[in-house]
């Protein structure tokens, strides 16, 4: 791989612990970031000429925080931070500049940078989908069309509230600070949030070639055994890891031989991973206990991926019970997404009639392919074959990745086939 291809590896890879390590040193996230774009331009400048530095990521820590550093400097106004921010100085050892941040330390149990980030982002001044959207693009590195799929609005809507997001920061001088351990229990539900969207788009991405990516999935079960052992009693924290391990457990049956997706119902469940699958168990069952019988939308969330886990086959799913969990986390957290998944566990429960009636009163989704898609199923399975290719030709126009398009033109080829 070149140097530009290792360093595009790195910024996916690492870019975002670079990056919250060197906001929490010097307590602006603008500054860091412009910090890491300038490293970024210096890397691609000297890597070619001088070589992949044996140590890439260290290589773009240290020169990041050097850039941080001349930024500050130019920036009289912020002497206080430039001050701190010369204790571990050009000159220092990589050795030093670590004993310097470990110095700098807060007394706190909050430790990873990355997560400690995305509480900070979390902070209360922000509105909740402020909160979560501006989390996911500044430590996920989500790229705006993924954070708007996430909230079901136009990408456009979402690249606006990012930028007053970001203007409310600067101009009500939010401090990129680390919130105490008393603060973060009401933080908790806008972090969990964040870590499910990383996980949605680890299991769906926006855009790319690949059926799943796993660097995410991976970030974001680690960031919820994170959260698990710093809250090991909140039960929505637990439930959250479980979730996240059995949905990840059945990523290796996702792709068939020459990599192209494979829906659920069609996977060879001997492929998932039972390792995963019993762990997630058992952390759910650790939530049952621990919320006294009154669940919350993750713990819900774990269920349904448990009843999806167990079962022998897609036929032999207990459809009943998935239906029944669906119910419930709809009369806690209404959404048209809840819904159009319990209506897909409808029409296998009740057949093509009662799921296309459900469908037809979810709101709300006129511009998901996954919604156009279940149309689809329904109307072919009822002999309107017609029907069932319009819905699949806006599902394929739809369609955020390359991966989903052509799962999809297949199934419109065989549905236009059979129209001769």
């Amino acid at each position: 791989m070149d140097a530009a291809g290792t360093l595009a590896e790195v910024l996916k890879g690492e870019g975002p612990r670079v990056l919250a390590t060197l906001a929490r040193t010097i307590g602006d996230l603008a500054v860091a970031e412009d910090a890491l774009s300038e490293a970024t331009i210096t890397a691609l400048d000297a890597w070619p000429r001088t070589g992949i530095p044996d140590n890439p990521r260290a290589w773009l820590a240290v020169v990041a925080r050097r850039k941080a550093l001349d930024l500050l400097r130019r920036e009289s106004a912020r002497a206080a931070k430039e001050a701190a921010a010369f204790r571990w100085g050009t000159g220092a050892a990589p050795d030093q500049i670590e004993e310097a941040i470990e110095a700098m330390e807060p007394e706190t149990s909050l430790r990873d940078d990355m997560l400690r980030l995305i509480f900070t982002c979390c902070h209360p001044a922000l509105s909740r989908e402020a909160q979560v959207a501006l989390s996911l693009r500044t430590l996920a590195r989500l790229e705006v069309p993924a954070i708007a799929r996430a909230f079901l609005v136009p990408e456009a809507t979402m690249a606006k509230r990012l930028v007053r997001a970001r203007s409310k920061i600067t101009t009500a001088r939010i401090p990129y600070a680390i919130p105490s351990d008393a603060e973060l229990p009401g933080r908790l539900a806008a972090v969990l949030a964040v870590v499910y969207l990383i996980a949605t788009e680890a299991h769906a991405p926006t855009g790319g070639h690949a059926v799943a990516r796993v660097d995410l999935e991976a970030e974001a079960v680690r960031l919820a055994r994170l959260l698990a052992s710093l809250m090991p009693d909140e039960p929505e924290v637990l439930s959250l890891l479980a979730l996240l391990l059995l949905t990840s457990a059945r990523t290796p049956a996702r792709t068939d031989a020459d990599g192209n997706p494979v829906t659920l119902a069609d996977q060879d469940r001997t492929r998932w991973n039972r390792a995963a699958i019993a762990e997630g168990s058992a952390w759910l069952s650790e939530a049952v206990t621990r919320s006294g019988g009154v669940a919350g939308p993750y713990q819900i969330q774990a269920h349904l991926a448990a009843a999806h886990s167990t079962a022998l086959s897609w036929q032999e799913t207990d459809w009943d019970r998935i239906v029944g969990l669906y119910d419930l986390l709809g009369s806690i957290t209404a959404s048209p997404v809840v819904a159009l998944n319990r209506a897909v566990a409808v029409t296998e429960r009740d057949g093509p009639e009662a799921g296309l009636a459900a469908l037809k009163t979810i709101a709300g989704l006129e511009y998901s392919h996954l919604w156009h898609a279940a149309l689809a199923d329904n109307l072919c399975r009822l002999g309107r074959t017609s029907d069932a290719a319009g819905e699949l030709h806006a599902a394929v126009t739809l369609a955020p990745s390359e991966v989903e398009q052509r799962l999809l033109q297949g199934r419109l080829r065989k549905v236009r086939s059979e129209l001769g």
